[in-house]
């Protein structure tokens, strides 16, 4: 980031003066009082001087780094004389400037403005506090790195490019927010993400126009495909041994500035299912794992509207011995079975969404107290039947299973609608409801790559990394989605 920046402001100083020569307007020339005016009322504005050597000093304190300001500005100016100053600030890290809003843009991004009689440079002293990379909360793993990516843009780069020494892994950065004025960089590998992925992800990103964006999370709902749909089209992770394997495999990176994950391209349905760890275990025990998240899915979409459709319309589908007890267990409920799902799995929700916002010993202790006391409750009032706080139950245990909380909170949401039609209509509105379903995913681009692959376009190479967690030797090419232009990933015989 340092280095960038630096490069920008020296070829924006050094081409100033011919690029405003053909224009025949010069831009104006930065003085303390014009800098001064501009950061007028901004409290947390340092100006320091040093009237014996007549040199001036304008940054941000919380920004600059206190060895690095000390090191750089303040000792070598403490220890030269008057006729000394004009040999210190020939040296390489001083970059004179002839331009004010060059000035005005280096130091809010943290350098320090040095003046001394009519010159002004800028020297970089950035370095922040940021969080210390810890792991991640939201996306825990059992085997694997721990490392998760924190809110410092360049801490995040270091990360990737610790992992991925390749001068392949290119960079370009991008700012976002007209007010704001948040950096992006889109990483990518050259010759294996597809160029013309890469460039329509920059061309979106260019064409966004508001004043801030404050994370990755809000940048997707500006540049993806269906703004309007409940799922997500773009992957988002803080884990950084995920975001390199997205790189390996063709797939585009956003890391933002402020932000803690970062985001993915082009991504399928299908992708929100997998997890890290699934590659740092044996295959069959990984294979198990995905299956097992698969069957979740359909228990949370299935379970409570089957309940429905079943006790509603069709009791001639509950075996004999079960009829009985869900008999007596609904003789009590007032409520049609329609009713009686959306009732507990509101409540449901409730918990789940008051456990996430309480502190976490406090959160957890209303997610399994109030769980338990409400369900009991419930049954004993008449309010509800065993039998549904037994489906109700599953369903929300399942989803959790679900690795992306995005996608499992899109799925939640489907779970409301599948309930109502098959209230309504019963297993036809059921099926009903997950044809529409089907073709809604079907209709869905994550940066103009199939949203159902390798469904819908039928790609069965690409199967032993979607359903199964196949052996690494069968790992050939990369995913089709990626559409790379060197598709072979893997030359290991088995």
């Amino acid at each position: 980031m340092f280095q960038w920046l630096k490069h920008m402001i020296g070829r924006r100083l050094q081409s100033s003066g011919s690029e405003t020569g053909a224009a025949d307007v010069k831009p104006e020339r930065p003085t303390l009082k014009h800098i001064i005016e501009e950061f007028e009322k901004c409290a947390d504005l340092c100006h320091r001087s040093y009237p014996e050597i007549e040199v001036d000093l304008v940054y941000f304190p919380h920004l600059a780094g206190a060895d690095d300001f000390d090191r750089e500005v303040v000792q070598p100016l403490s220890n030269v004389s008057k006729d000394e100053v004009k040999a210190l600030l020939a040296r390489s890290e001083y970059i004179e400037s002839t331009d004010k809003k060059a000035v005005v843009k280096a130091i809010l991004e943290g350098w320090c403005a040095v003046f001394h009689g009519r010159s002004t440079y800028v020297v970089n002293v950035y370095n922040p506090e940021t969080r210390a990379v810890e792991q991640s909360e939201t996306e825990t793993i059992i085997v694997g790195p721990h490392d998760a990516f924190v809110e410092s843009l360049s801490v995040n780069l270091s990360l990737i490019r610790r992992r991925l020494k390749s001068s392949q892994l290119k960079i370009e950065r991008l700012s976002v927010g007209e007010v704001a004025k948040t950096d992006v960089c889109i990483c990518y590998i050259d010759g294996i993400a597809n160029q013309d992925y890469v460039e329509d992800m920059i061309e979106r990103i260019k064409n966004i126009e508001v004043d801030a964006i404050h994370d990755g999370n809000m940048l997707i709902q500006h540049i993806d495909d269906s703004p309007n749909s409940l799922f997500p089209l773009f992957m988002t992770s803080e884990r950084v041994d995920a975001a390199v394997s997205k790189l390996v495999a063709g797939r585009i990176i956003g890391v933002m500035d402020h932000s803690p994950s970062v985001i993915s391209a082009p991504s399928a349905f299908f992708d929100f299912f997998s997890s890290p760890d699934d590659y740092y275990q044996r295959w069959p025990l990984a294979t198990a794992v995905r299956l097992l998240r698969l069957v979740s899915f359909v228990i949370t979409i299935l379970m409570t509207s089957l309940y429905v459709s079943i006790t509603t319309y069709h009791y001639e589908m509950i075996p004999e011995a079960l009829l009985t007890t869900l008999t007596e267990s609904r003789s009590r409920v007032p409520f049609p079975p329609v009713y009686e799902a959306l009732l507990m799995e509101t409540t449901v929700e409730l918990l789940r969404e008051a456990g996430a916002r309480l502190p976490t010993k406090i959160g957890q202790t209303i997610g399994i107290v109030g769980g338990i006391v409400i369900g009991q409750a419930s049954v004993q009032a008449g309010f509800t039947s065993n039998v549904l706080i037994i489906s109700v139950a599953l369903s929300a245990i399942a989803s959790f299973v679900i690795p992306s909380y995005v996608m499992s909170a899109s799925i939640r949401l489907v779970r409301f609608g599948l309930i109502l039609l098959a209230g309504l209509w019963g297993n036809f509105g059921l099926i009903l409801g997950l044809t529409l379903f089907v073709i809604h995913l079907s209709g869905l681009k994550s940066l103009k790559g199939a949203y159902l692959r390798p469904i819908a376009p039928f790609r069965f190479t690409d199967w032993k990394d979607v359903f199964v967690r196949g052996p690494f030797y069968l790992f050939k090419q990369r995913p089709s989605i990626a559409r790379s232009p060197n598709p072979t990933r893997n030359r290991m015989r088995k």
